[in-house]
């Protein structure tokens, strides 16, 4: 069986060409930067050959309601079959598979079979715009698009005529549109399984014979919150080698004995390495969410599921201990008591143990048998071995919470240029501020450090991509002559080795005065010191001082959008100040009421207590209509804060700061 493992040759470690090869930096004084490359197909084959009837992809039936399983031997034989179908439906070598669809086992399966093909894949966000759309699949010049639903299927169809290079549009799931129909180019998913494609099946050997590790996969677009998206061009040695690397990291992973769960974007690169390539390598099971999980539905998929290992943006974590602190607050005195004494040891417990010394081991296992065994139990996280956040800072607030119920949160850094993650923390690491040590067989410097040792943090390593498709010069900018990645993050590292972001070079506010200001490290202040704040936007850029806007927690309907009621947390909080009110409505046709401003006023206060200087201070700030959402704009596919957007859309606001 072939193993793939040739390289094309070539001394460019920077290109923007898709059918072009990419030196690999191997590093040979470093033993995990030093092990051979492996193409995807190849690292499918070796897991088939050892984990063949293993459990590799569960999907619930859509009439049945029960957990379907597909092996790995079978995950192969789907892979393959889809791939002979594209190339008979006409995607070309190096060619694109784009998919705008909710993970499922049909993502899974285009992703790998246009990479057995000799193609690439591109995942466009399902929040996408007609517009948005059209950008990606035009960029990449699309042959093939997968989409899941009809509502998905219009975006394409809108457009169709003006991609000269697409040639099949695929729907996988019922309701089909009216004019999927196979001779205008629209196919539904069940009938290419049954496609015979004898006829291409040598060209697919040709191909699958022609693929090196050296050469283009993937296309991740980034999510574009400061401009339009760049297709970042990522090898099959950087999603085969990052994987291995993060199997080297996190030691306790055991092979064929993984469970996750797939529920956070595909388009993403986090969701992407460890749904598809981290739990390939080490022959894992991955349940596939509702796609209504982050309305409301993932605690149900996570108990069926019983994950072992767990990602989640902190956007994910704050949902989750939102609901728990509702919960909490709803039960009698007695079981208040005790969970408060639970937790208080078990924060302990670890804290402790983060610091170096022996910890009260005892009221610990105590603490974990009474109450925190069957909190995990109740949240489908009683197997769960290492819970992750990343793509956004994450507060210590939420960190402790989350460590005071025996799940310790790690964060984990990185980027699509980095094909994810670069480096990550651990739970025994003496800080909550770090983001952690490099991956093994990777490197971090600091450019451009001030005095304190603050620069912008650069990468390298053979998980940094090859550059972004069809743009020479924003490559160059972002990967230097040497191989490094600049990161566009502010930070430093200490003598241990840990790295710290202190901000972002893009995101840095200048004030009028001068002075540079990381916005995040303020904004985390305020909403930790008032529990009924959702977000905290600084704003001051090229101004005499700083203003903050603030949005209250209210709930979300069925897309995510922000409703006009408060959630639980915020009433409890206008209820501590003898308000009655039960909507967002409500205290801002009261003035805004006088008592919530002076509420939010005392916070802000609070957290300018610990401001470096006066000029970090905020002095003004409003509330605004509604809460951020993907739907409403001010949120990003990946959960990220589209400040460039909210700082257009609420121009009015920020002008009467300043007047």
């Amino acid at each position: 069986m072939a193993k793939h493992v040739a390289l094309r040759e070539t001394k460019e470690f920077r290109i923007t060409d898709p059918s072009k090869p990419v030196r690999i930096f191997q590093n040979p004084r470093d033993k995990t930067a030093s092990v051979d490359p492996i193409t995807v197909p190849a690292l499918m084959n070796r897991t088939v050959e050892n984990y063949g009837n293993h459990p590799a992809l569960k999907y619930k039936d859509p009439v049945t309601g029960k957990w379907q399983t597909i092996t790995y031997k079978e995950y192969k034989e789907r892979v393959e079959k889809m791939a002979k179908v594209f190339i008979k439906l006409g995607l070309e070598r190096y060619g694109t598979v784009a998919v705008l669809a909710f993970n499922s086992v049909e993502w899974f399966v285009s992703e790998l079979a246009a990479i057995h093909a000799g193609g690439n894949i591109a995942g466009v966000y399902t929040t996408n715009s007609v517009d948005s759309v059209f950008y990606v699949l035009d960029s990449c010049k699309a042959n093939i698009v997968v989409v899941d639903d009809a509502k998905q299927m219009e975006k394409i169809h809108a457009i169709k005529d003006k991609l000269p290079h697409l040639k099949a549009i695929i729907q996988t799931i019922s309701p089909y549109a009216p004019y999927v129909k196979r001779a205008d180019g629209y196919w539904r998913w069940s009938e290419l399984q049954e496609m015979k494609t004898d006829d291409v099946e040598e060209e697919y050997q040709r191909r699958l014979k022609s693929i090196v590790a050296n050469e283009c996969c993937c296309l991740v677009y980034t999510s574009g919150t400061t401009g339009t998206p760049k297709g970042a061009m990522l090898s099959h040695d950087n999603f085969t080698w990052d994987a291995y690397s993060f199997t080297v990291y996190v030691d306790n992973l055991q092979m064929g004995k993984e469970v996750i769960v797939s529920y956070l974007p595909l388009s993403h690169v986090a969701a992407q390495i460890i749904d598809i390539f981290i739990s390939m390598t080490i022959a894992a099971t991955v349940y596939f969410a509702d796609k209504d999980t982050l309305k409301g539905s993932l605690v149900k998929t996570l108990i069926d599921a019983r994950p072992t290992n767990f990602l989640g943006v902190p956007r994910v974590y704050e949902k989750i201990q939102e609901k728990m602190m509702a919960i909490g607050s709803q039960s009698g005195a007695l079981k208040r008591a005790i969970a408060s004494w639970a937790k208080s040891a078990t924060l302990k417990h670890h804290m402790e143990k983060m610091a170096g010394r022996p910890s009260a081991s005892l009221q610990y296992k105590l603490a974990n048998k009474i109450v925190m065994s069957k909190v995990k139990q109740a949240l489908g996280l009683n197997r769960c071995k290492n819970f992750i956040t990343g793509a956004a800072p994450m507060s210590v607030d939420t960190k402790k919470y989350f460590m005071s119920l025996d799940m310790p949160i790690v964060e984990a850094f990185g980027m699509s240029e980095s094909t994810g993650g670069h480096c990550m923390g651990n739970v025994h690491d003496p800080t909550f501020e770090s983001i952690g040590r490099n991956a093994p067989g990777t490197q971090t410097k600091i450019v451009n450090a001030d005095e304190k040792g603050h620069g912008e943090i650069c990468l390298r390593g053979r998980h940094v991509f090859m550059g972004y498709i069809n743009e020479i010069e924003k490559t160059i900018d972002a990967v230097d002559d040497e191989g490094w990645l600049h990161t566009g993050d502010i930070g430093y590292v200490d003598n241990d080795g840990y790295i710290f972001i202190t901000g972002r070079l893009k995101e840095i506010i200048i004030t009028a005065g001068g002075e540079n200001i990381p916005p995040v490290h303020i904004e985390n202040l305020v909403k930790s010191e008032c529990s009924a704040i959702s977000n905290a936007i600084l704003i001051g850029d090229k101004r005499k001082f700083l203003s903050m806007l603030i949005t209250l927690k209210t709930e979300v309907d069925a897309e995510g959008a922000p409703k006009n009621e408060l959630t639980q947390e915020t009433m409890k909080w206008i209820q501590s100040m003898d308000l009655k009110y039960t909507s967002l409505k409500e205290i801002l046709a009261a003035g805004p009421d006088p008592k919530v401003m002076n509420a939010i006023q005392e916070a802000i206060n609070r957290a300018n207590k610990n401001s470096i200087s006066n000029a970090q201070k905020v002095q003004k700030f409003a509330i605004l209509p509604h809460d951020f959402s993907i739907p409403t704009g001010e949120i990003g596919p990946t959960m990220k804060i589209k400040r460039s957007f909210i700082a257009e859309k609420y121009k009015e606001v920020i002008d009467k700061f300043y007047q």
